[in-house]
């Protein structure tokens, strides 16, 4: 296989696959916990039973922004791969490439729903990690113990969530 098309099968695959699920799992291992440990805590301190006493919906005023958040978070790190791609440009031109050869070489390997298919894949794994984050920081119970408990249990379950995510998106869209 001549060295252009491993290249450009790397640069795929990376931008398709590794990247969005790498992110992804960063994510569930850092505010995925966070978000397990802020909620757990709240549930056992009981704030949470205080906003069903004061007819608040936890879940609307605790829950609903976080998915949406997250997957825009996820989303922004994925365009970061986009102007890797312009920093891609400017380093072929210090190595004497055209920008014609740069574009042709680009055009040839990769299409524009390859960025799409990145992005959505992106903000379903950023939402799936802040669903689970929420999901068990508002089972956690027992004190400390079980915040600690909960929060180990958000990220593997958002980890498993990238990974089941990623063979339905490999499915749909490939």
């Amino acid at each position: 296989m001549p060295g252009v098309f491993r290249r450009a099968l790397v640069g795929k695959t990376i931008m398709m696959e590794l990247g969005p699920v790498l992110t992804g799992m960063a994510l569930a291992g850092r505010v995925g916990a966070s978000i397990a440990a802020e909620l757990g805590t709240m549930k056992v301190t009981e704030q949470v039973d205080a906003f069903e006493t004061l007819a608040y919906s936890p879940g609307s005023y605790l829950v609903a922004a976080r998915p949406r958040r997250d997957a825009d978070v996820l989303r922004g790190h994925r365009l970061r791969d986009c102007a890797r791609r312009h920093r891609g440009w400017v380093t072929a031109i210090n190595l004497d490439l055209t920008t014609l050869e740069f574009t042709k070489g680009l055009r040839a390997f990769y299409e524009f729903k390859d960025v799409w298919f990145g992005l959505l894949k992106a903000a379903s794994f950023g939402g799936a990690v802040a669903l689970m984050g929420c999901l068990r920081g508002l089972r956690a119970g027992g004190g400390a113990e079980g915040v600690g408990r909960e929060t180990t249990r958000a990220v593997v379950l958002g980890c498993e969530a990238i990974l089941v995510l990623d063979a339905f998106w490999a499915v749909v869209l490939l």
